[in-house]
């Protein structure tokens, strides 16, 4: 099989996944950041990781995700809300919405932490974001436990 993992990552935990997937999947693999605006013609699969920004894909892997066509597609997302949560569903299905007609043929989701920096930031805002709440839970994630979790959701959607 040869799989094309295109990730953005603003704080390294969609890339840290995106490596693991990397180093999990059998075949051929070409692992990309989606500034690098990699073509997806040629493969059997293509995963996509991305951090949620206001409850949507980031702008970069939204504009790569509508860019697809007709592939088969993984998708995964690492975000402060909590895993579950209608703000991460929200920002899976958005994901979904924008691959059009490709073939989803699985998802992950999973807590990624939040920097300091921009979580003090947020927190000024009014009103807040909604997974602010979820935040202080995602500090260390993701952790060897979402690690497994994404490899069993990678074997499950691709066999």
């Amino acid at each position: 099989m040869k799989t094309l993992i295109v990730y953005s990552s603003k704080s390294g935990n969609t890339r840290r996944l995106a490596e693991t997937v990397n180093d999990f999947l059998p075949g051929t693999n070409t692992i990309q950041s989606v500034e690098e605006k990699p073509d997806p013609a040629g493969y059997d699969l293509v995963v996509v990781g991305f951090w949620l920004q206001a409850g949507k894909a980031d702008p970069a892997s939204s504009e790569f995700l509508q860019s697809l066509s007709s592939s088969k597609v993984f998708l995964f997302a690492t975000h402060g809300a909590a895993v579950g949560s209608p703000h991460a569903e929200k920002g899976m299905q958005n994901a979904k919405d924008l691959a059009g007609s490709c073939t989803i043929a699985g998802t992950f989701s999973c807590q990624g932490e939040v920097r300091p920096e921009f979580l003090a930031k947020v927190q000024k805002k009014d009103p807040p974001p909604p997974w602010i709440g979820d935040a202080p839970a995602a500090v260390g994630h993701p952790d060897t436990t979402d690690i497994e979790n994404l490899k069993k959701a990678i074997e499950e959607a691709v066999g």
